[in-house]
């Protein structure tokens, strides 16, 4: 009985707690001198942090202000031109405001990766990360990105050449090459054209070589007009003269002319027919149109005048000589003694002959 008491009292014995308290007093004794060593370090790093973090906020700010305000004045600038008569000939106001809105979007967005991307890495500097590794990682996978996207990085380079320097916008008509239509959209990396039958072409920037644009400055309406030789070349001059005058006046004519329309001259000249050519300069993009209209009127003018316009197969074909052999008829199969047509016809000996 007392050896069980004894073991009792060994079991609730608290001598050992003493141990406990030594032992924790002693750990919070080491980190708070960890902490006492070490927290101005932290401060530092902190610090330097926060200050990172705010100068490259402030300098992306700064920095986009500073485009957008660029491209505001781009924008008042066009705005100024575009009710001048140097403005008619100039890119409109709209697309003006569009190229320069893509520019500036284009610029935003590099300067805001370039600057947060400067700062990421400052960041890890701080927490003494060694970034010898990751740039040289960095650089190693951006070689085998480029050489596997080469094309992608070329499509890129390329649309962001053609937005600055305005090759084409929406709205054009252009020729690119490998397919021609009015562009419908823009990209960086894909242009796309509507063709003549409404497909859509989507175009990759990087395989233009050479652009055409029929929307930009003015166009030049063209008409071909074949008479015959017997002509009066004064009188024909003369009305295609007042046709033109008539088409100067009439709307909405008179806005898509941008200069007189001219009788350049003779083409070509054959036996039974001359080629007058009338051109004009339009605007961009309506020289279908005044080319339809002109040859329109000039039809009109000419059936009243009583000038006849001809064709070199129609006139080859109304002018050719009859045929002499036309009347002349086939041969008779009868004409040959020989011919089986002939013998067949010839009369049958009589029976007095055949004994003979």
């Amino acid at each position: 009985m007392t050896a069980f008491w004894s073991a009792v009292r060994a079991d609730a014995d608290p001598s050992p707690a003493p141990v406990m308290l030594d032992e924790a007093a002693t750990r919070a004794g080491n980190a708070a001198g960890w902490v006492e060593e070490n927290w101005s370090t932290w401060l530092n790093t902190g610090l330097r942090i926060a200050l990172i973090l705010v100068v490259a906020l402030v300098l992306r700010m700064l920095v986009r202000r500073a485009l957008s305000k660029l491209i505001e004045r781009m924008n008042r600038s066009a705005q100024a031109v575009a009710g001048t008569a140097l403005g008619g000939l100039l890119v409109n106001a709209e697309r003006r405001r569009q190229r320069s809105e893509a520019i500036g979007s284009v610029l935003r967005s590099i300067a805001s990766f370039v600057i947060l991307g400067t700062a990421g890495l400052m960041i890890l500097g701080a927490f003494k990360i060694d970034l010898a590794p990751l740039l040289a990682s960095a650089g190693v996978a951006g070689v085998a990105i480029g050489f596997g996207a080469r094309n992608l990085v070329t499509d890129f380079l390329s649309g962001v050449f053609m937005i600055m320097e305005d090759q084409y916008g929406v709205g054009d008509s252009i020729d690119a090459g490998v397919a021609s239509g009015e562009v419908i959209e823009v990209g960086l990396r894909v242009t796309k054209l509507r063709g003549e039958n409404g497909e859509i072409w989507y175009v990759r920037n990087g395989e233009i070589k050479r652009i055409g644009n029929l929307s930009q400055g003015w166009a030049t309406a063209t008409v071909d007009v074949t008479v015959r030789s017997s002509e009066d070349l004064d009188r024909v001059k003369a009305v295609i003269g007042e046709v033109a005058d008539d088409l100067a006046k009439a709307e909405p004519w008179n806005e898509q002319l941008w200069g007189p329309v001219e009788v350049l001259g003779l083409t070509e000249v054959l036996l039974d027919s001359m080629t007058f050519r009338v051109a004009a300069k339009t605007m961009p993009g309506k020289s279908l149109g005044v080319e339809r209209e002109l040859r329109w009127r000039i039809k009109r003018a000419f059936d009243a005048a009583g000038i006849r316009i001809v064709g070199g197969m129609a006139q080859q074909a109304e002018e050719s000589a009859a045929d002499p052999a036309a009347g002349v008829a086939a041969p008779s199969a009868y004409a040959s003694a020989t011919s089986p047509q002939s013998i067949a016809a010839s009369p049958i000996p009589s029976p007095t002959n055949l004994s003979k």
